[in-house]
């Protein structure tokens, strides 16, 4: 798991930490186990069986669930299912997308973007980052592909099929927008023709232990916590 002394600002890493704690917290409730006796570790890399940069996972208690992490500045999340599953967060902020996006976008998701600027073009940047790493944090390698290979169907709200897969995971995923609150968006993903009805719940009683600092001083960061629980045909968590 990534550690919070490899995050550069200290404010970061004191919500990294929070997220994490929360995150115990949350799955406490699924194998009903106390939060300090959650361990969590890392499945092997389906593509490098790399244990390092594999998906996460509950060591202990053992569990028959998936489970995907993603975190952003003052919001973090959680998907739980019965098969791999990814979430990815990300926060709205002033990005340079014509520099990133030659090594992010496909072709057709750099067309979808003409016409587009200020803060519509960098919310559509955002969406389509999003639904990639949702979907290769589900196959579990997470963002160590070329994103540009990587089709998000831009025009397409909701939900849509994305292609991506290594050998011995699925080749096409489910993934879905969630409606969470702005400056937020999230997408998750889940094996395509499996998934059920995804079930978003806030968690706003976590309390996260981050600060931001402003001009008037240091103010607390709005706790956000989210959890989508998948329902899969005969499986739930």
């Amino acid at each position: 798991m990534r550690r919070p002394g490899r995050i550069r600002s200290p404010a970061g890493a004191t919500e990294f930490v929070g997220n994490r704690a929360s995150v115990r917290r949350v799955l406490a409730g699924l194998p009903d186990t106390p939060p300090e006796r959650i361990h969590l570790g890392r499945r092997p890399c389906p593509g490098c069986g790399d244990q390092e940069h594999g998906p996460p996972t509950i060591l202990n208690p053992q569990v028959m669930c998936w489970i995907s992490i993603s975190h952003t500045s003052g919001c973090g999340m959680l998907a739980a299912a019965g098969a791999p599953v990814g979430v990815d967060v990300e926060r709205a902020r002033d990005i340079r997308v014509d520099e990133l996006a030659p090594a992010t976008l496909t072709p057709s998701e750099a067309r979808q973007r003409d016409g587009l600027a200020g803060d519509p073009l960098r919310q559509a940047f955002l969406r389509c980052r999003g639904r990639k790493g949702a979907a290769l944090k589900a196959v579990g390698v997470g963002i160590t592909v070329p994103l540009g290979r990587v089709e998000t169907h831009p025009a397409t709200a909701g939900t849509i099929t994305v292609a991506a897969g290594v050998p011995g995971t699925a080749k096409a995923w489910s993934v879905t927008d969630l409606p969470i609150p702005t400056p937020w968006t999230a997408s998750s993903a889940i094996p395509a023709g499996t998934a059920g009805p995804v079930r978003l719940r806030a968690h706003p009683e976590i309390d996260h232990p981050g600060e931001v600092t402003s001009a008037r001083g240091p103010e607390r960061r709005p706790p956000n916590q989210f959890t989508a629980r998948f329902h899969l045909g005969t499986h739930s968590v």
